[in-house]
């Protein structure tokens, strides 16, 4: 029976990766498409800068890790997040090493800087404990471009001006800021649309920033469907809908704000690139296959992360969650893959991660 659940299971989900693979250029070893590949964001793309933090956000242990080579590293899936998807298909053949544990010559592969519970704002997510917010990810940056000076001298902001950036952040600032009144003022200080207006306004400084430093190639995602986390959804309920829509209309007013910034970074920024993958409309017009199973792949403790070295579902081809927040692996993928290469004139603006790379 669980052989014949499992046949079945890969024949709903073989044509989504068939659909992908034919837009999609194979993982192949060999020189990568761009010198370095830099990582900001928080536990979508954390892979271990949270282990040794005092801090909730954690995912560093079993049943986390269950298909990945290294088993639980400190990513928040099963196994491989859309980073390292992206990772792969610009020719990769290592992982992005966190910035906690990177050093040496693993630098000028690139440095993950990502971190669970971290947000645009400071605060956001401090009830979780520790976390590196963007701002702090930004001043880890220096440390790096510091060393990658010390190595290549003259040539390190040529160097570093050809590299991959991705940027995910926001999220946290909604789940863990906006929509804990108990905890945060901003939702009692700013409806939805003023708070898409703060969030943006400090961002834009944020990836200003960032553009200081080197970053000329940055792809910027918008937010998913966070109010169709299990999680949310058993914190607010749903009022018959499927999700709770009072969080997801409030992240498509983030995600509207971003294709004009984008707009406004490469009009005034010489010789920026940014562009914007849109995650939101991936997870409701792309993944529709794999609603089959909308609860937790893991048994979830309070908080929503996975209870430790608890057995999760044997079918997780057909799960979209693999705890109360994050995707598993086989969304990862779809989010990756089609961020790398858009299947839909829809899912980036104004140029996928791979165009990205060949400018």
């Amino acid at each position: 029976m669980a052989s014949f659940e499992y046949n079945r299971a890969w024949g709903v989900i073989l044509p989504v990766l068939f659909l992908i693979s034919s837009n999609s250029p194979s993982w192949v070893l060999g020189a990568p498409q761009v010198p370095c590949y830099f990582i900001y964001g928080d536990s979508l793309a954390d892979n271990g800068n949270n282990n040794n933090l005092e801090t909730q956000a954690k995912a560093n242990y079993p049943p986390y890790g269950i298909d990945f080579p290294d088993k639980a590293t400190g990513r928040f899936t099963n196994g491989h997040t859309s980073v390292d998807i992206i990772a792969g298909f610009l020719g990769f053949d290592r992982y992005i090493q966190p910035f906690a544990s990177a050093k040496g010559s693993e630098i000028l592969i690139g440095v993950n800087y990502a971190s669970g519970g971290a947000g645009i704002r400071d605060e956001t997510g401090q009830q979780l404990g520790d976390r590196i917010s963007l701002n702090h990810q930004l001043q880890n940056h220096l440390v790096t471009i510091s060393r990658v000076r010390d190595m290549l001298g003259s040539n390190a902001t040529a160097y570093l001006n050809k590299c991959i950036y991705t940027v995910g952040m926001g999220s946290n600032d909604y789940i863990n800021n906006y929509f804990m009144p108990d905890v945060y003022q901003t939702g009692k200080l700013y409806t939805p649309e003023q708070y898409a207006d703060v969030l943006i306004k400090q961002y834009q400084q944020q990836l200003k920033t960032l553009y200081s430093y080197g970053a000329r190639k940055v792809a910027i995602f918008g937010l998913s469907v966070i109010g169709c986390a299990p999680t949310e959804i058993s914190r607010f309920g749903t009022n018959r809908s499927l999700c709770v829509d009072k969080i997801n209309s409030a992240v498509m007013l983030f995600n509207d704000r971003l294709k004009p910034l984008v707009d406004e970074l490469n009009r005034n920024l010489a010789d920026a690139k940014f562009t914007y993958i849109d995650f939101f409309g991936i997870s409701t017009a792309g993944l529709p296959v794999l609603r089959v199973a909308s609860s937790t792949c893991c048994k979830v403790r309070e908080g929503g992360l996975c209870i430790s070295f608890e057995t999760p579902c044997s079918i997780r081809l057909l799960h979209a969650f693999y705890d109360g927040f994050h995707p598993t692996e086989i969304v990862n993928l779809v989010f990756g893959a089609r961020a790398y290469t858009a299947l839909l004139s829809s899912d980036a603006y104004p140029f996928d991660i791979h165009h990205l790379a060949m400018i």
